[in-house]
């Protein structure tokens, strides 16, 4: 199992990518399409027309890391197609990576405390 640090950002590419495309094409559409720095980090997932299958991007410190999954049955829920990407948190991505449903997941909101004056 892949595992992240907490500080670790999960951005997911909305527009269905060509899988053929290699590690240096990958990294390209994250500082074109997506206008991030591929190499900060943070997990960039992509997904292909076939929503059975899906790519991960990050750099790991010591070098740029792609891992590809594919389901034996099922398909991925994937957020509707549009430009652009939309952040996960590491639960939404952890339920992704195992092909449930992650649009189920409520999201609480909890207020900071504030320090009393």
């Amino acid at each position: 199992m892949i595992s992240f640090a907490g500080g670790i950002k999960v951005v997911v590419a909305t527009q269905p990518v060509d899988f053929r495309r290699g590690l240096n094409g990958l990294v390209a559409l994250i500082a074109a399409a997506l206008a991030a720095d591929p190499y900060c980090g943070d997990v960039f997932v992509f997904r292909p027309k076939r929503r059975d299958r899906l790519r991960l991007v990050f750099w790991d410190g010591s070098g740029m890391v792609v891992a590809t999954k594919w389901l034996e049955s099922g398909q991925f829920i994937w957020p509707p197609v549009r430009d652009g990407a939309i952040r996960l948190t590491r639960e939404e991505f952890a339920l992704l990576l195992a092909g449930l449903d992650w649009t189920r997941v409520q999201r609480i909101q909890v207020k900071r405390p504030v320090r009393a004056a």
